[in-house]
């Protein structure tokens, strides 16, 4: 089931970067969006893109997020749930990484940040999306997703407000994002329920 979910999803965000190459253009809701936040000029949401662009993404973002979350979740003597979101985080890249390059998407001419190659998918909200997905896995709450969903969209109003993507360059993110915890998830499942097991009051919050 996850595995299949997950497949889908990927499926999706690659059907989704196909039909754009294909097209040579954008959606209509693409140049809307764009325009839009032309328009929006806020000195509180550019330091705030800005500060997001540094979260998601670089050094920070692709290396010491997954080596502080491995750590933290070390501590917490759950070594086989480090090592899936150690795994989820290098496969998510790397398949952002491959579409990037197979789609080669124009970012928008109005961009604020330096970027690198290829605009579809977003790899902020591909990376957004795996933390979120990997964390509502591990810790399966309410809040949990909650707090997940926004950071995933408060992650993709930024990189287009920035400019550094198109609407559609987001949705890809996440789908790839999600679509790799799944079927990552469904990898390490064995081991996952043994670790929790060995603790139920986990399970029980």
């Amino acid at each position: 089931m996850l595995v299949g979910t997950g497949v889908v999803l990927i499926a999706l965000a690659s059907a989704l970067g196909a039909i754009i190459f294909f097209r040579g253009y954008g959606y209509a809701v693409d140049i809307w969006w764009n325009s839009v936040l032309l328009e929006w000029v806020s000195p509180f949401m550019l330091a705030f893109s800005r500060a997001m662009n540094w979260l998601g993404g670089g050094w920070f973002g692709v290396f010491a997020v997954p080596v502080i979350g491995a750590t933290l979740l070390l501590v917490a003597r759950r070594p086989w749930s480090a090592a899936f979101f150690v795994t989820a985080e290098v496969v998510s890249a790397g398949t952002v990484q491959i579409l990037k390059h197979l789609f080669g998407r124009a970012r928008p001419e109005d961009i604020l940040v330096i970027s690198d190659y290829g605009s579809f998918p977003s790899g902020h909200v591909a990376n957004a999306a795996t933390i979120a997905a990997t964390a509502v896995v591990l810790f399966p709450r309410l809040w949990v997703v909650l707090v997940g969903t926004a950071w995933v969209l408060l992650m993709a109003l930024s990189r287009t407000y920035l400019h550094a993507h198109w609407l559609s360059d987001t949705l890809g993110g996440a789908l790839v994002g999600v679509g790799v915890v799944l079927i990552i998830a469904a990898v390490y499942a064995g081991p996952l329920n043994r670790e929790r097991a060995r603790d139920p009051a986990r399970t029980r919050g």
